[in-house]
């Protein structure tokens, strides 16, 4: 299993960087973490959207969720001949599987009603077409190629659940947007790679929802992680990135690492 990041800045894209986006690949499966503002532009660097095993959003704000619409243009677009000519859906590859928290359908068809084609209505399908939408509940469980991801409730402003994903040679988990809580210990039990967002320097006291790199370690030393790696962050200052880094190892103990766009993460349940 490979986790890449395709963005990983909290809020808005900056600095030429993305907002939250994350490919995890195996043998077989390739699965989207997220899919925030300048993510559809990096995917289609890493690889063909229409190749997606299945998407998954943690939450629903914009900076996870605004680049599904184009990136279901895309996998649109690339199945047809002639852009200009009618299309019939049944010519089209089966839509992949889009899961999303309750209400997230009604969200994406509302984002994609504000940008009419009324002239190649196909394109006007994204969330009909291009992606098989699904509303998870906390709980769920889905099998997608050789990988199964479950999803655990966790601590944001708008429901947001946290992302396990495990195949027969690997484990991730990812925290989306959270603050402390219980929970991330579940969701990051045991696994190789705790992909965990450390946006904030002190730990949040109030009702939105974030970490600090210190709060993420405390969740990663108590679930036995192998690797943290940190995101979600609001500065690629490299002062401001080592001493996030630094406050997670003193705490954690074990590995950490910062993400950056483009940074890639090999993961073996041997350690490798």
């Amino acid at each position: 299993m490979r986790l890449t990041v395709l963005g990983c800045r909290a809020g808005m894209p900056s600095d030429g960087q993305a907002s939250s986006g994350y490919l995890v690949t195996s043998e077989s499966t390739k699965i989207l973490l997220d899919c925030g503002p300048g993510v559809a532009t990096v995917l289609s660097g890493a690889c063909s959207p229409g190749t997606l095993s299945a998407v998954v959003l943690s939450h629903l704000h914009s900076d996870h969720c605004y680049d599904l619409l184009p990136v279901g243009k895309k996998i649109i677009a690339d199945q047809l001949r002639d852009p200009m000519a009618p299309a019939e859906p049944a010519g089209l590859r089966p839509p992949i599987p889009l899961y999303v928290p309750a209400g997230g359908r009604s969200l994406l068809e509302e984002l994609s009603a504000l940008f009419p084609l009324t002239t190649l209505p196909v394109l006007e399908k994204a969330f009909e077409i291009a992606f098989d939408v699904v509303e998870y509940e906390s709980g769920d469980t889905y099998e997608v190629g050789d990988c199964v991801i479950s999803l655990h409730e966790l601590r944001h402003a708008l429901p947001n659940c946290g992302v396990r994903v495990e195949s027969a040679d690997a484990s991730l988990a990812y925290t989306g947007d959270t603050g402390v809580t219980d929970a991330l210990v579940t969701l990051a039990e045991g696994v190789d790679l705790f992909l965990a967002e450390a946006s904030l320097t002190e730990t949040d006291t109030g009702d939105h929802g974030h970490l600090s790199a210190a709060d993420a370690a405390r969740a990663a030393r108590a679930a036995g992680v192998g690797r943290l790696v940190l995101t979600h962050l609001p500065s690629a200052e490299p002062s401001f990135l080592d001493a996030r880094a630094a406050e997670a190892a003193r705490v954690f103990g074990g590995p950490v690492l910062v993400a950056a766009p483009g940074n890639s993460y090999d993961l073996a349940k041997d350690g490798a």
